[in-house]
C-alpha cells in the first residue's frame, strides 16, 4: 500500500476512535428520574457497564493503530506481524490497523 494513503486511512481512524470515545459517558435524557427507582438505578448501572466495555474496546483499537502507524514509520505496515506476509491492501482499506492477513486472523480465533 502507498504510504500517503496508508496515513490517511490510519489518521481517519484514530479520528473515528477518539470521536467515538468523547461521546461515550451518561447521557442525561432529560427526564425526571427518581433517583432511588431500582429500575433507574438498574438501567443506569447497565448504561455505565456497557459504555465502559465499549471505552475499553475503542482504547484496545486506538492501541492497534499507534502499532500501525509504528509500523508505517518502521517500514513494514502492510506486512504481517506474524508471519510478515503482506495483507492485502483490501483488507487494510477495511482495517488499517489489521496486524494479520485474514487468514492468520482467522486461526487466532479459533484458538
Amino acid at each position: 500500500m502507498d504510504a500517503d494513503r496508508a496515513v490517511e486511512l490510519l489518521k481517519a481512524e484514530r479520528e473515528r476512535i477518539e470521536r467515538a470515545l468523547a461521546r461515550l459517558g451518561h447521557q442525561d435524557d432529560g427526564e425526571p428520574a427518581d433517583e432511588f427507582d431500582p429500575a433507574n438505578l438498574a438501567s443506569d448501572l447497565y448504561q455505565d457497564e456497557f459504555d465502559e466495555s465499549l471505552a475499553e474496546d475503542l482504547r484496545r483499537q486506538l492501541d492497534a493503530v499507534g502499532r500501525a502507524e509504528a509500523r508505517l514509520a518502521a517500514g513494514t505496515y502492510g506486512l504481517s506481524v506474524e508471519s510478515g506476509q503482506p495483507v492485502p491492501d483490501e483488507r487494510l482499506e477495511a482495517l488499517p490497523s489489521a496486524e494479520l492477513t485474514a487468514e492468520e486472523e482467522r486461526a487466532a480465533t479459533e484458538r
